[in-house]
């Protein structure tokens, strides 16, 4: 009977991935009937067809996605005892998979970062911004160790634990601001051309539940997918943005004005797998996360 190896796995799901063994074997850098030669060998070892190649993609069996889903969590524990093995104590090298919402790249991630780096220079990050959902799935696949986005609801198997209130407010450029009331009522946003975030962002989604279930109607004259277009825009003209009040911190030529009623406020959290190991760069980022927001003038997390 043929040996069962690492490899197997990782070719399985390769195809499973790619759908075909020509495009798997690129990415394996394998040729392709080593690849067809090593998914029989599986097969005749398992006793059982893992895959279909009747259609014009190649599809998992039952048994197939049965086995693959074993043989990802298989892969992703394994990975996790190697970073385990590699782990430093004394924080003089490490690693940080972290994954944030967009917004936060805007106020949040920069600081954090410069803090980080000063209290832990070993310790290298990398930053994926991305949606929520893909954060938590991310997390799950062990293909992050941390997230920063807002609390539940979250998939099963994500432990949220909370940071601060965000809270969300008109934001215009300092000289306009002095000349509108503060709060401003809802009803009167007609009377505003606003800059607003596209509607990919959850945030935008946030914004527009609040409109319409207040029955205001807002005239948007640009849309953008990117918050620093955003602030460049209502810093240079007359148009108005809806954004976190924490953006305006680091940007003296904007400020924000409360709206009447206020916006909702938002949870944010940090996000972690649960029953993952923490490493010693994980628990020292979270531990450095908790003083920093302490530090800053962000609410409390209700």
């Amino acid at each position: 009977m043929a040996v069962l190896e690492l490899r197997h796995l990782r070719y399985l799901l390769a195809v499973a991935e790619h759908g075909n063994f020509t495009r798997a074997a690129e990415v394996l850098h394998i040729s392709q009937p080593t690849l067809s030669q090593q998914i029989k060998q599986l097969e005749r070892t398992l006793g059982v067809q893992l895959l279909d190649r009747t259609g014009r993609t190649v599809r998992l069996t039952d048994a197939g996605a049965v086995y693959a889903d074993h043989a990802r969590r298989a892969l992703r524990d394994l990975a996790a005892a190697e970073r385990a093995v590699h782990d430093v104590q004394d924080l003089s090298r490490g690693h940080l998979r972290l994954g944030l919402t967009p917004t936060f790249t805007a106020y949040l991630i920069g600081p954090l970062t410069a803090e980080a780096h000063t209290r832990h220079p070993g310790i290298s990050l990398t930053l994926t911004e991305t949606t929520q959902d893909r954060i938590e799935a991310a997390l799950l696949a062990d293909d992050l160790d941390l997230g920063i986005a807002f609390a539940g609801p979250h998939l099963p198997g994500i432990t949220a634990t909370a940071l601060f209130t965000e809270t969300l407010s008109l934001v215009t450029a300092t000289p306009r601001a002095q000349t509108l009331p503060s709060p401003l009522p809802v009803h009167t946003i007609k009377n505003e051309q606003l800059a607003l975030l596209s509607g990919d962002f959850a945030t935008r989604s946030h914004i527009d539940a609040y409109f319409a279930h207040h029955r205001a109607v807002p005239r948007i004259a640009v849309e953008a997918n990117s918050i620093q277009a955003l602030t460049e825009i209502v810093r240079r003209t007359p148009l108005a943005t809806v954004l976190p009040d924490a953006i305006t911190h680091d940007h003296p030529h904007l400020t924000p004005v409360p709206l009447d009623p206020p916006l909702p406020i938002r949870t944010v959290a940090l996000l972690h797998r649960e029953g993952a190991y923490c490493s010693a760069a994980t628990r020292a980022f979270t531990d450095l996360t908790h003083d920093f927001v302490r530090t800053r003038d962000y609410a409390p997390p209700t």
